[in-house]
């Protein structure tokens, strides 16, 4: 099957809810999308409500999932925090752990050896079993467990180097927040009926075939990157792809000229795309799920001279404009005023965006006259 680059974007704007907006709430969007960013958890309460007819940014939709343990927050994806359905969150996390990439003697240089790892889950497992502890009484805790005093700085920093190995084993993620202070608990605390994790290939036949749902088709690197930043063992992914073709679950297509893989359910809807007018304008927000499944560096999506115009200094992501699902510039609302900023030739009208975004945000903005 032969397939153009436009069509995959069209496929995945209708896919990820940014079509129709028909999401159904932030645990359908995180389970469409296979997790939302949520380092700055702003960002991914836009995300998700712009995914919806009405979601705002702060209809408490999140915090109330999060409360009754539909969504997980935690340590995932390229070891940045996410917002997972509770039920898919098992697999994703069982790849990453897959990948171990804290028994590597450069991590174990960085950060902390494999005995004190190993020391640290174990008491991750006890101290977290029935408990919801800030950043500093989890620190004191697992000093105290490992008898490793040395380990308390990098236990208390905020990159959570030596936490996330903990969050990928499905030891701990993030609770209720106590003010502005982050607190820490075990998935058994947070998910009722938590299952713990699956075997990774087991896990693969569920998470591999989600993301190419939403994010497809997509490469086997670039799905290894957008979940480890390709540290999954090669010979392990081919693996994966390779049974996941035998059995008939994906098929391998030609999207201009590059063999990807996509969904084989999805074969007819790809292919009714290609018929299909181009998808209108759109406006994303900071760290959006339909960029970060891609990748900044996907000349599809985002025009290389113009990368670090979306991906900037520390990490920051963007908000971007769209036109027929390409980035085509950049925007802020600030002082409720919509400013764009091109790439090249001016935008297509954005005003059914302007009132989307007017709805998501709360707040009327207004476009440059």
């Amino acid at each position: 099957m032969r397939l153009t680059a436009a069509q995959v974007r069209a496929f995945r704007l209708h896919r990820q809810g940014l079509i129709d907006r028909d999401g159904a709430g932030p645990v359908d969007v995180a389970r469409r999308l296979v997790g939302v960013q949520a380092q700055v958890p702003s960002a991914a309460a836009q995300a998700v409500a712009v995914r919806t007819a009405t979601g705002t940014v702060g209809d408490g939709t999140v915090d109330a999932a999060l409360a009754a343990g539909a969504l997980l927050r935690t340590w995932s994806m390229r070891g940045t925090l996410h917002l997972l359905a509770a039920d898919q969150a098992p697999a994703v996390l069982a790849l990453l752990a897959s990948a171990r990439s804290w028994d590597k003697g450069a991590w174990q240089r960085e950060f902390a050896t494999a005995a004190q790892m190993t020391a640290l889950a174990d008491g991750a497992a006890e101290v977290l079993a029935d408990a919801v502890l800030t950043r500093e009484e989890l620190t004191a805790a697992l000093v105290a467990h490992t008898r490793e005093p040395g380990l308390a700085e990098a236990l208390g920093s905020g990159w959570g180097a030596v936490l996330k190995p903990l969050a990928w084993q499905g030891l701990l993620c993030h609770g209720q927040p106590v003010g502005t202070r982050v607190t820490f608990t075990s998935p058994r605390v947070a998910v009722p009926g938590w299952p713990g994790l699956p075997d990774p290939d087991e896990a693969a036949r569920t998470v591999v075939p989600a993301f190419l749902a939403a994010h497809g088709p997509a490469t086997p690197a670039a799905v290894d990157a957008w979940l480890l930043r390709g540290a999954t063992p090669k010979a392990r992914l081919r693996r994966w792809f390779a049974d996941l073709v035998a059995d008939g679950t994906l098929t391998e297509v030609d999207v201009d000229g590059e063999t990807r893989h996509a969904r084989t359910a999805d074969l007819d809807d790809l292919d009714d795309l290609a018929a299909a007018p181009a998808p209108g304008p759109r406006l994303l927000g900071p760290f959006d799920p339909y960029v970060l499944g891609a990748g900044t560096g996907d000349p599809d999506l985002v025009p290389p001279g113009h990368r670090k115009e979306v991906s900037r200094a520390a990490g920051w992501i963007a908000p971007v404009v769209l036109e027929a699902g390409r980035v085509v510039g950049t925007w802020s609302a600030e002082d409720d005023r919509l400013t764009v900023t091109p790439f090249g030739a001016p935008v297509p009208d954005l005003e059914d965006e302007r009132a989307v975004w007017s709805r998501v945000l709360g707040r009327a903005l207004t476009l440059p006259v």
